[in-house]
């Protein structure tokens, strides 16, 4: 018997991943209904927030989402809300509200049941820094260690917005926290469709958050690259992706969170399917050829987007719409024409771009998961949002005009690709397709 004879032929059966829920808490709205409307209307919600004046921030103004304490105790129980800081809130709201969303029911509290086949992957870039920097730190530095209560462990651990989540939820599968700066909640997104795809689980939580804290917001006040020149008094005019006269991005915060499942379960109990995930990728730039701790090696985007949609199984021509990390920095120019190169495309037939972020402001940890919310509500919905603040193009980018939507279009179309680049050259991108 020969070699060839004793081969055996493996044949994986992988699952097919769509959206079947969906939910969201960004500057600008909270819930899918107000936050299409918002998208819609180029509504921003960006403002001016006394304490980075109070604090001599260089921006001060950034997005937070609104009335968040007014809605708590409609989500939470007093018990849970003791032990649950701005970053657990966020994600905690828009899991939920992603999982009522895809019509399932939120396990009462005192029920033994476990759902061994649903998990999360929430992501977070700087969480818990509120409890640390307010709490923990200054009780430490005081000798009040005994004061600190017994919680500020499960608020100040790396995994504290997943682990809250399990518990609310009754999560049996994997649970755990990503962190790709930038990058985290489309990495969440991408690492919970792997789980699903090769049958680890059928359905997953994924997303992204990150609370509007000064402790967060004041890094990168310090590295200069939030807009310095932005005018308290018009704080929509401040977030300028893709502008010329853009001069760093504008913090903000939140959360979006996608309820990730296998066509089969989602099938088996007639759930209403948003769009299907049909490929993604991941990847890194080594910090080699332009590439460093805070910029992005040009060659490893454009390899994420290609293998994106050749996991995708699909042609770089059949993007139609395009939701970029797009953030009001020297770096948009490089990564319209990243996009260019990837998709090996002209001037002239360059999908559609649009940067959520004009909106919203750079969400950090959230960016990728809120935006991805954004994506779906415009492939599901037929229309592309547009990105507000850049009437004065980048003279770089000014050549793709008719592809950048500075103003909310109707349009039916079939496949949309979001991606994000974050700090430590790291990259994610995400292909969904319409449902039919």
């Amino acid at each position: 018997m020969n070699k060839e004879d004793t081969k055996k032929e493996v044949t994986l059966n992988l699952n097919r991943v769509v959206v079947t829920g969906m939910g969201v808490v960004a500057p600008n709205a909270h819930g899918l209904e107000e936050f299409e409307t918002s998208l819609r209307d180029g509504i921003s919600g960006i403002r001016f927030i006394p304490k980075l004046q109070e604090l001599n921030f260089r921006c001060q103004v950034g997005g937070a989402p609104q009335n968040i304490e007014e809605k708590k105790k409609s989500y939470f129980k007093d018990d849970d809300l003791v032990a649950m800081n701005q970053a657990m809130l966020y994600s905690s709201i828009a899991a939920i509200d992603a999982w009522k969303d895809a019509s399932l029911e939120v396990p009462a509290s005192d029920s033994e049941y476990v759902n061994w086949d649903a998990g999360c992957v929430i992501g977070c870039g700087l969480a818990g820094m509120d409890t640390i920097g307010e709490i923990l730190v200054p009780r430490v530095k005081d000798g009040k260690v005994r004061r600190m209560g017994s919680t500020m462990v499960e608020q100040t651990m790396a995994s504290s917005v997943s682990a809250k989540l399990s518990g609310l939820l009754a999560l049996g599968n994997q649970v755990t926290t990503n962190s790709a700066a930038c990058s985290t909640g489309t990495e969440a997104i991408y690492n919970s469709y792997l789980r699903i795809k090769f049958g680890f689980a059928e359905k997953m939580l994924a997303g992204g958050c990150d609370s509007s804290s000064e402790y967060i917001w004041g890094g990168f006040d310090s590295m200069r690259v939030t807009n310095g020149e932005a005018d308290i008094n018009n704080p929509h005019l401040a977030s300028r992706p893709m502008s010329a006269t853009s001069n760093g991005f504008i913090p903000g915060s939140g959360a979006g969170v996608l309820m990730l499942e296998s066509l089969e379960s989602a099938t088996k109990r007639g759930a209403r399917i948003y769009a299907e995930l049909i490929g993604g990728a991941v990847n890194c730039g080594g910090h080699r050829n332009g590439g460093s701790m805070t910029a992005p090696n040009p060659e490893s985007v454009q390899n994420c987007i290609k293998a994106a949609i050749k996991d995708a199984g699909i042609k770089p021509s059949d993007i139609e719409v395009v939701n970029g990390h797009l953030t009001g920095t020297m770096a948009d120019p490089k990564e319209i024409n990243n996009w260019k190169e990837a998709l090996d495309c002209s001037v002239d037939n360059f999908p559609l771009i649009n940067s959520t972020k004009s909106l919203i402001g750079h969400c950090l940890g959230a960016a990728g998961s809120i935006e991805a919310v954004a994506a779906l509500l415009e492939l599901t919905k037929g229309f592309v949002h547009g990105s507000i603040n850049c009437e004065d193009l980048h003279s770089e980018i000014k050549p793709y005009e008719k592809s950048i939507v500075q103003k909310t279009i109707s349009k039916d179309f079939n496949i949309i690709a979001k991606a994000s680049f974050g700090f430590g050259d790291v990259n994610s991108c995400l292909i969904f397709k319409k449902w039919v």
